[in-house]
């Protein structure tokens, strides 16, 4: 081991009582590297943290350093021990322990989900339409026993009701392995891959299965069909030759017609293939153009097709199996009218909408006429949940709001009804009443005006005097929906206004709200970030310098956008495995998801522009000699999105570079991927250590360290 890791290791490791204040943090090794791309040096002295064995992590000096790291962490929260069990008792005591999912129908059972009192996992039941007795199929905490990791992915259940297919991770990897179990024996009777993601889909046969591989650069590549209890290779239904492009499989609603996906994020390209005759030649839709996304649904002969080739906010158009590429318009495009998803029920169309940033249900008969569901609030989030039939004259769906706790209903079609099934308990209890929402609209530098929402505690003052936490995510066209949250209480019950920024990047507003936060207007979405911020400000929720902010995944990108802009603006900066090395890691065609990441950041390799914008704005590169908030960075060895060495180095320059005194903490999971650590009590343990830490800064007698 290199002496100066193992001496910075045995000084992190120093005993509690020693006094964490006088803890020095690890400091990692500068080891010149260079590489040149369109005639310009890149100097990246924290390269050698990336082990070049990956996805193996064994270098002995990058494991001394994470370690390091994670001791340093471990040392510095010591003394605030209490608060995280405080605060973890607080977010664990809001969970219903042995809570359970409406159960759902499908075919001649329905399906749910349970956990029981201290179990960190879900247990799956089933039982007989109309009364029965229930059976377990599946239990996640015997799958999870012994293994310090445990996701369970897609899982299925084959048309005649025998069979489960089910996949499992149990590194945080994201390479599950995807078995069949025999429900009447309740034991695994077939292996189909070690290399899958996604859910399995059966054919009408319930012999044969269809299943995604990934690559060995967990790129979903192909979609294999397996016959359960064959030892044969299984036959390739399609393989991708574009390496940007991902695949999946799915199944129409009415289970008659199998889909292979294809695309990136900005393309796509659909071919279908009976599942009744599953080795049939897949016949294509239409064929991929750039910047052309659709997806389809099927019922009976006609194929329902949403597609943006006419408007950034897409259309619906029909078309028949027997000749796919051939559409007529059904539902005409709208600057107002977002259409995110069209689900073909046997007597109506469930098409899932935003008009002017609110969620809408729309229900589209086959005589023209439209039903949109009435929901009971102004400002709320409303989706489909799971509907598992080709027709329902019950439609299950899922509600939310900033106050109002998760909700489920049934919507009586018929009646034009919301039947509730089931209301989020908060054992611990909750009373809306003593809390508040609102959504404001905060002009932009460029003018355009940004929705963000806000809920705080009744008797909150506007005067500059309180505390502010602001969350944002800005990317993918995914939007952050102004949902309940128990883990925000613990914030808002101790003085601050919890604020979500729905900027763009997200598609909170429609597909162009997303275009207008990508490629060469990707700076748009940290702009509106901080002047959210400065508005929130200049309303009175709080001062500047007394604002935390958080983030993950490319939100983490977005927190070390905004502290290389405006650091001052912010106390404390929670960022969870950041995407912050971003033109190192769009120059590297080895990784996972670079290829079919260009469309969203840029080629650098190919583009000059694109080389120049991401250089400009990579969090990583553009830190300087100056001031930042106390930040909380963490990271997973074994995320296969943003790899371990993106927060381990950009930690490491920030220590080497800044010039403050505020606390700096990286913390890698060893044993996780990018969701971090699994079951639902350690995720809330993290959720604890963050929000102690962002607690401790408002203290200023607890914030120390550097």
């Amino acid at each position: 081991m290199n002496p100066r890791l193992l001496a910075m290791l045995c000084a992190a490791l120093l005993p509690v009582g020693l006094e964490a204040q006088t803890l020095k943090p690890p400091v990692a090794d500068r080891r010149p590297h260079t590489a040149i791309f369109h005639g310009q040096t890149l100097e990246d002295p924290y390269f050698w943290l990336k082990d070049q064995s990956y996805p193996k992590v064994d270098d002995a000096d990058v494991l001394s350093y994470l370690k390091a790291e994670n001791a340093y962490f471990e040392a510095k929260m010591a003394p605030h021990a209490t608060l995280v069990e405080t605060l973890f008792a607080e977010l664990k005591g809001r969970i219903k322990e042995d809570d359970a999912s409406v159960p759902f129908r499908d075919g001649a059972f329905e399906y749910w989900s349970r956990f029981e009192t201290g179990g960190q996992y879900k247990i799956w039941l089933r039982r007989p339409v109309g009364g029965g007795p229930e059976q377990v199929i599946l239990s996640e905490p015997a799958l999870a026993e012994g293994k310090a990791y445990f996701r369970l992915g897609g899982w299925s259940v084959s048309p005649d009701g025998k069979l489960l297919a089910y996949a499992a991770d149990t590194s945080g990897a994201e390479r599950f392995t995807l078995k069949v179990r025999d429900l009447a024996t309740a034991e695994d009777i077939d292996t189909v891959s070690e290399i899958t993601v996604g859910e399995p889909v059966w054919a009408s046969d319930s012999k044969r299965l269809a299943w995604n591989e990934v690559n060995e650069n967990w790129r979903s590549f192909r979609v294999r069909l397996h016959t359960i209890g064959s030892k044969a290779p299984d036959a390739i239904m399609y393989e991708e030759p574009d390496i940007g492009f991902t695949v999946r499989v799915g199944i129409s609603q009415d289970q008659r017609q199998l889909i292979l996906a294809a695309g990136d994020n900005v393309t796509s390209e659909v071919r279908l293939v009976p599942a009744d005759n599953p080795t049939a030649p897949p016949v294509l839709v239409a064929p991929r153009k750039v910047g052309r996304e659709y997806d389809v649904d099927a019922r009976g002969p006609t194929l329902f097709v949403r597609v943006n080739d006419t408007h950034p906010n897409f259309r619906v158009v029909t078309a028949p199996l027997s000749t796919p590429g051939k559409w007529t318009e059904l539902i005409a495009p709208s600057d107002r009218h977002y259409l995110r998803g069209v689900t073909a029920f046997k007597s109506y169309l469930a098409i899932q909408e935003r008009k002017d940033g609110l969620d809408q249900i729309r229900l589209r008969r086959d005589d023209g006429s439209d039903t949109y569901v009435t929901f009971p609030e102004a400002s709320y989030t409303a989706s489909l949940s799971t509907n598992a039939e080709a027709d329902a004259p019950s439609l299950r769906l899922t509600y939310t709001s900033m106050v109002t706790p998760t909700t489920t209903f049934d919507y009586d079609v018929a009646a034009a009804k919301l039947v509730v099934r089931k209301v989020q308990e908060v054992p611990s209890g909750y009373d809306a009443s003593r809390y508040e929402t609102v959504r404001l609209m905060i002009p932009a530098r460029d003018g355009t005006p940004v929705p963000v929402s806000v809920v705080y505690a009744k008797g909150f003052e506007k005067d500059g005097s309180g505390k502010l936490h602001v969350y944002g995510y800005g990317a993918y066209g995914y939007a952050v929906p102004p949902a309940f949250s128990t883990k925000a209480l613990s914030l808002v019950d101790r003085g601050f206004a919890y604020a979500i920024a729905h900027i763009r990047g997200g598609d909170d507003l429609g597909y162009q709200w997303y275009l207008d936060g990508k490629l060469t207007k990707r700076t748009n979405t940290f702009n509106d970030f901080v002047d959210v911020t400065k508005g929130l400000i200049a309303a009175g929720f709080a001062k500047a310098g007394n604002v935390s902010a958080s983030g993950g995944s490319a939100g983490g990108e977005l927190m070390g956008a905004i502290v290389n802009a405006n650091p001052e603006l912010y106390r404390a900066i929670v960022a969870d495995v950041p995407f912050v090395d971003v033109l190192n890691t769009m120059l590297d065609t080895s990784l996972p998801l670079t290829p079919g990441e260009w469309p969203e950041w840029g080629n650098p390799i190919k583009d000059r522009a694109a080389f120049d914008l991401l250089r400009s704005y990579s969090p990583y590169d553009n830190v300087t000699a100056k001031a930042y908030p106390a930040m909380l960075i963490t990271g997973g060895l074994n995320d296969p999105r943003v790899t371990y060495w993106e927060p381990a180095k950009w930690a490491a320059k920030l220590r080497a570079t800044k010039t403050d005194d505020n606390l700096l903490l990286l913390k890698i999971n060893m044993g996780a991927g990018h969701g971090g650590k699994s079951g639902r009590f350690e995720a809330l343990r993290e959720t604890a250590e963050a929000y102690a830490f962002i607690l401790t800064q408002f203290d200023p007698s607890a914030r120390s360290g550097r």
